[in-house]
């Protein structure tokens, strides 16, 4: 059984960009993953990309969408929802077919830090940030879960990474 993930952030740059590539990694098919925002950048952060590289994460077709490509007709039907940003949680996401899970993992912008080293080390403490919350849900037995407990299982995730 294959699940489909959708990571959500206003810009949809950096942390859903990680986010994305760490459950499409880390998950080895059991789930396939995407990335999305409210106010998309356009482009997705080097630095991101420059982190994913270093790990070792495939970073492939990476790219800075608007969330309206997964409420549309067509679009994977998503059985879990993550916001990472404080912005996305506060913000009115459309309604998703089939009602998804959806959980908040607020996770620091990196994206602005200056200097760049600073900048490479906030998207460095994000990346770890994201690799075990990720690795604490996927070792979960999501097949044998309510919504419910799947919810409950994610906050608790959150509160203790």
């Amino acid at each position: 059984m294959s699940f489909n993930v959708l990571v959500l952030c206003t810009g949809n740059s950096a942390r859903s960009v990680l986010g994305e590539m760490l459950f499409n990694h880390l998950g080895a098919g059991r789930v396939q993953a995407y990335s999305a925002g409210s106010k998309p950048a356009g482009q997705v952060n080097p630095v991101a990309l420059e982190t994913l590289e270093k790990h070792g994460v495939p970073c492939a077709g990476a790219r800075s969408k608007s969330w309206d490509e997964f409420a549309a007709p067509g679009a994977p039907q998503i059985d879990f929802i993550f916001t990472v940003c404080g912005n996305a949680a506060q913000e009115a996401c459309p309604v998703w077919p089939g009602h998804p899970t959806t959980a908040h993992w607020g996770i620091p912008d990196p994206a602005h830090v200056e200097p760049l080293e600073a900048r490479r080390d906030a998207f460095e403490v994000a990346y770890q940030s994201l690799k075990r919350r990720i690795e604490a849900f996927l070792a979960l037995p999501l097949e044998s879960l309510s919504r419910d407990e799947i919810v409950a299982a994610a906050r608790l995730i959150h509160e203790g990474c």
